[in-house]
């Protein structure tokens, strides 16, 4: 019985989900004596939680305070630090509150919310109920400044270094009390922070405890605050006051290199069932206290193997036998409703599952002769130990049973024919019985079995249904992704098609700009090659033609061949301007091609484009023509003087 002080409480006026506010009855239990209020607003139940400090606040439904999670979390963090809130009526499952009441001798008016909220806190006291747990055990504390460092100032950079500093030095103390707090209890902690100018700007730490045994509190100063949460659940959890008692299990093992485990509740119902590979006799025997206290270790052959023995006498547990080994065929309908992955596991469902069969009539009588409040699975193990029904029910309730008359004969006595066969046909009777039941029992299974059956071919028809729309599904996507992929490989054309259409348009309307000069006599047209290359010449070529009668403009004349000049020189083109040097082997190329070399033009450049003043052209080709003239009359003199040294040489020759 708990002897702290506990708030039951229950709503009286109005609800939470509702625009009205809610008015509460408080029944407060101290020391089995109980102070009753009503009518009381939240806001007074918080101010009374905050004096008295209870260990529990009661209610037989949590949403009675709050109307959903994110409410109910505030008002959790507005009670102090040693408060638990307890929903006496259960967790996910709940019982109703006059039922609980009545089976604990509480008595109430189920019409008072004065009599609901004291029931409550009456329960709880009786360790009745779970806790309503909205936080993990990991808690956050955030160091950060505590007012803003405003828009700034002469002294803003001396203010924020004074702040910062601060904040560092609140982080570093609060460090050393989680090292010392650690190093004690050795719960762990990590810590995050964000330097900055002067100290730190915040400073983070997650410690893997609840809030209320850190020894670290919220603060506020004039420069620091640290506020302290607890790191939120994303469910809210139940947590019972008294620990459920260990349930009684049925074990079902198959021993070897890989051993299987199957746990059957006394009621039949699988709790556990898995293989696992080169586990060791401690792992079992701690894998299956994990899921309750065996009454029954089983094997599906017989002898039981040694392995099984051992884990047996670990529990003390009955050994469960089939008395000869079980045939494939039978494990196989007998694990098949549970599902299993492999043969180890259908073996020891197998073996489970046998042995329940076989006590299961029995367990059937003690859930009828046991009485209403008693322990029945503890009358169950009572029986599977050797205990008669009647036995096992007085030892767990210390009621006796009636047996029935039993004759004794007396010391010598001879035993009367007629009782003889009376006992006889009694005998013959219950076996007839025994038979019976377990014809209905086979009928049952047979029943059952067909009707499972029928369920599985229902599921395998939906898997397959299932299985279709999936596949439809996948070829739809795919589709999608294949048009999806298509549409982009055309969007990226089509806006290649649309730039390649706007760099045209703007290379016409150079041309006509050009054109129009041309037409006015204010310009010539001159195309340019970007580079004394066999590729840039065909590029130009390309994009915008050369012609016989055109001029070019060379942007860099280096590195050219004669063989490149000869590409021009065969175009027909009127002369080629330079911007610098050009090499001694295409000079005597665009000589020999009649084409004209022009140095110091200048040109008016529009991006790809060029113009030249025809006058200056004019004057530009009329110098070069001349130059060539002299050039050609010194090559003639110079092959003349050739022609004559060599006649000189003959003459001289024949001569001598």
């Amino acid at each position: 019985m708990h002897s702290g002080i506990i708030y039951g409480i229950d709503i009286a006026k109005g609800s939470s989900r509702a625009h009205e506010i809610p008015r509460y009855a408080v029944a407060i239990l101290k020391e089995n004596q109980v102070m009753r209020y009503s009518m009381v607003s939240r806001g007074r139940i918080l101010k009374m939680v905050q004096e008295d400090k209870p260990d529990y606040i009661t209610v037989d439904n949590i949403f009675e305070l709050a109307p959903d999670k994110d409410e109910l979390i505030r008002f959790l963090d507005k009670l102090p630090d040693p408060t638990k809130l307890i929903q006496v009526t259960g967790g996910l499952h709940q019982q109703p509150l006059l039922k609980l009441a009545q089976e604990h001798g509480i008595s109430m008016n189920q019409f008072s919310p004065g009599d609901e909220a004291e029931a409550c806190a009456r329960l709880a006291a009786m360790g009745i109920g779970c806790e309503v747990s909205l936080f993990e055990d990991v808690t956050r504390i955030k160091v950060s400044r505590s007012r803003s460092l405003g828009r700034g100032g002469w002294s803003q950079n001396r203010y924020r270094r004074k702040v910062h500093g601060a904040v560092k030095e609140k982080s570093r103390l609060i460090e050393q009390i989680l090292h010392k707090f650690s190093k004690d209890t050795g719960i762990t902690f990590t810590a995050k922070s964000i330097e900055g100018f002067g100290g730190y700007v915040r400073t983070e730490f997650i410690v893997n405890s609840s809030r209320e045994k850190i020894p670290v509190r919220p603060s506020i100063s004039a420069d620091v605050q640290v506020s302290i949460r607890s790191v939120e659940r994303d469910k809210i959890k139940y947590i019972p006051l008294t620990p459920s008692k260990r349930k009684y299990t049925i074990v079902g093992i198959d021993p070897g290199t890989t051993v299987g485990i199957a746990i059957l509740s006394l009621d039949g119902d699988l709790l556990f069932s898995k293989s696992f590979r080169g586990i060791s006799h401690d792992q079992v025997v701690k894998l299956i206290s994990d899921h309750g206290k065996p009454a029954i270790v089983a094997t599906d052959v017989y002898p039981p193997p040694a392995s099984v023995e051992k884990v047996r006498r670990s529990f003390k547990a009955v050994l469960g036998t089939p008395g000869t080994e079980l045939r494939a065929e039978e494990k196989i309908a007998m694990a098949r409703p549970f599902g299993y992955s492999n043969d180890h596991e259908r073996d020891s469902l197998a073996a489970a599952i046998n042995i329940y069969r076989n006590y299961k009539n029995i367990f059937s009588r003690v859930e009828k002769k046991a009485p209403r409040f008693a322990d029945i699975e503890l009358i169950k193990y009572h029986v599977i130990n050797g205990d008669s029904i009647e036995e096992a029910i007085e030892k767990v309730t210390a009621v006796p049973v009636n047996r029935g008359s039993v004759t004794v004969s007396a010391p010598g006595a001879c035993i009367d024919a007629d009782e003889q066969i009376k006992k006889l046909q009694e005998l013959i009777r219950q076996k007839n019985d025994m038979i019976h039941e377990l014809k209905e029992y086979v009928q049952e299974l047979k029943k059952t079995n067909s009707e499972k059956e029928r369920i599985i071919g229902e599921m395998e028809g939906r898997i397959n249904k299932l299985k279709q729309a999936e596949s439809r599904e996948l070829r739809k996507q795919k589709e999608i992704k294949i048009r999806d992929t298509e549409i982009t490989r055309l969007r990226t054309e089509l806006s290649r098609s649309k730039q390649a259409l706007q760099d045209s348009r703007k290379h016409i309307k150079k041309l006509k700009q050009i054109r129009k000069k041309e037409i006015k006599g204010e310009g010539l047209p001159v195309k340019v090659v970007s580079a004394f290359t066999k590729e840039a010449i065909l590029q130009t070529m390309d994009m915008y033609g050369l012609k016989k009668g055109d001029v070019v403009l060379l942007e860099d004349s280096s590195g050219g061949a004669a063989g490149t000049a000869a590409i021009l020189v065969e175009t027909g083109i009127r002369a080629v301007i330079l911007q610098d040097e050009i090499s001694y082997a295409a000079n005597e190329a665009f000589f020999q091609g009649n084409v004209p070399l022009l140095k110091n033009v200048k040109v008016q450049r529009f991006d790809d484009f060029a113009t030249v003043d025809p006058k200056v052209l004019e004057e530009a080709l009329y110098v070069w023509q001349e130059d060539a003239k002299k050039k050609r009359r010194e090559q003639e003199h110079q092959h003349l003087a050739a022609l004559l040294d060599e006649y000189r040489s003959e003459r001289r020759r024949g001569l001598a």
